[in-house]
């Protein structure tokens, strides 16, 4: 079967990247991105892109018009489509059995029953979100009970491996592309249908093949992996705060075995993101469902683990400021949960920020990319009264703004401009003694303490 029209449900970090990829390298298919919410889709047709991502604005505009079109029109689009790509949000449950841990799926079964709805003929639907084991079975149960004997379909599964900040990147030359399908010779060509469209810029040894359960676990199990390793070194940085010990020169040394390898061995105040948490939550539902309670139980260590490292830092911050941050001013670089992005989903600043508002303190938040809404919506998810966040916030877009007259600056993002900053200037414009406590451990110790500066490292003996 040769793909001519893709549409994919869902305009996000994830469906709107891709399908802008896909349509830059495969000019001949018509590619349609679907979104209800009309402000996203909006700003996918202007120069303000609703993602922020390093190179997707030339990967965008190289397309859009052309063969990539975003659209509010979604039943049209369904209808004329070869392949769906179903990337809607699938957020973890905040209400009844599972609440906290299992995946909420209902935007799943309203895309299935909004394709059966209006489709005819073939249809190849593949699962981009990120959904447990065995959700492929519900989408074909949906659509066989809504569809005539005349609409065929084949249900595939392709996760989505971007890290946000090099998603660009990772679409152009990824480490490999993972499809599962069934084993029938309809599932087989679905299969192959799809791997076509990859194979025009990616080398076919790097695209995998594998049954619809495999594939769907992969993508749970590599976050959890990835996760695993950030909560292992972070649990390594308060040993060697404790100690005297160097988080980077254990991460360095222990990155030099081959077995071991050197990524995701950076500490930091902790991960977040979309994907990890939600994920390894996810599995922790799946392992209990199973009957496995003790692979629930270290799985959601993980989790809480990273938990207990932004509360660490906070409580490092209140102690190291005589007990007390009542009042205070602290400055804080980064909101975004990494650099290259403006995505603020389980963001550490978001728990950091929370917790020292809990105490009093008076924040002033930089961050080069996201703005001022998306912080207060952040804020205000995480329980702060909107009293406390119009008296006790302030948003800069100039970082020496949020540094006049600070106590202490807490660095919670990476981003590269944060290592050039005038620090001499700095603690010039800060209460002394100036502290500054890094949850990235990006910032120039060597230089801070020679300007005088009390400096707190991340995984670094005082």
């Amino acid at each position: 079967m040769k793909i001519k029209s893709i549409c994919c449900l869902g305009a996000g970090y994830v469906g709107g990247p891709t399908m802008a990829m896909i349509a830059a390298k495969c000019p001949d298919i018509q590619v349609t991105v679907c979104d209800m919410n009309q402000e996203r889709i909006d700003a996918w047709n202007t120069n303000e892109l609703p993602v922020y991502e390093p190179g997707l604005h030339e990967v965008v505009v190289t397309a859009r018009g052309r063969n990539l079109h975003f659209t509010t029109d979604i039943r049209p689009a369904i209808a004329a489509a070869d392949l769906i790509f179903v990337s809607v949000g699938t957020p973890t449950k905040t209400y009844g059995i599972g609440a906290g841990r299992a995946a909420d799926l209902r935007y799943i079964e309203s895309a299935a029953r909004l394709i059966a709805e209006v489709s005819h003929g073939h249809k190849i639907i593949v699962e981009k979100s990120t959904i447990p084991v065995k959700t492929a079975s519900a989408i074909r149960t949906i659509i066989t009970a809504n569809t005539t004997s005349e609409c065929t379909f084949e249900v595939l599964s392709n996760p989505e491996f971007l890290a946000e900040g090099t998603a660009v990147a990772d679409l152009e030359n990824p480490d490999r592309i993972l499809i599962g399908g069934e084993t029938t010779d309809s599932g087989k060509a679905a299969v192959e249908a799809l791997a076509a469209i990859y194979a025009r810029w990616i080398p076919r040894e790097r695209i995998i093949t594998t049954n619809l359960w495999s594939s769907e676990l992969s993508k749970l199990v590599a976050n959890a992996f990835l996760a695993q390793r950030i909560s292992s070194i972070n649990s390594i940085s308060a040993l060697c705060e404790a100690t005297g010990a160097d988080v980077d020169e254990v991460a360095r040394a222990i990155g030099h075995d081959s077995r071991i390898g050197p990524k995701f061995l950076k500490a930091s105040v902790g991960f977040g993101g979309s994907c990890f948490q939600k994920d390894i939550l996810n599995l922790v539902y799946l392992c209990e469902s199973f009957g496995l309670p003790e692979v629930a139980t270290y799985w959601r260590q993980v989790v809480d683990l990273n938990n207990w490292q932004k509360s660490r830092f906070v409580e490092n911050i209140v102690r190291t400021l005589f007990n007390t941050v009542n009042g205070k001013r602290i400055a804080i670089l980064g909101f975004a949960f990494k650099k290259d992005t403006n995505d603020t989903r389980e963001s550490p600043a978001i728990q950091v920020c929370r917790d020292l508002l809990r105490e009093h303190a008076h924040l002033a938040i930089y961050d080069p990319r996201v703005d001022r809404a998306s912080i207060h919506q952040d804020l205000s998810d995480a329980k702060i009264p909107a009293s406390l966040i119009a008296s006790n916030v302030e948003i800069h877009t100039d970082p020496y703004a949020a540094m006049k007259d600070a106590h202490a600056l807490a660095a919670l993002t990476e981003w590269d401009e944060f290592r050039d900053l005038d620090f001499k200037r700095i603690h010039d414009l800060m209460f002394k003694p100036a502290f500054v406590f890094d949850g990235r451990a990006i910032l120039p110790t060597a230089k801070l303490k020679k300007l005088g500066f009390e400096a707190f490292i991340i995984g670094k003996g005082r």
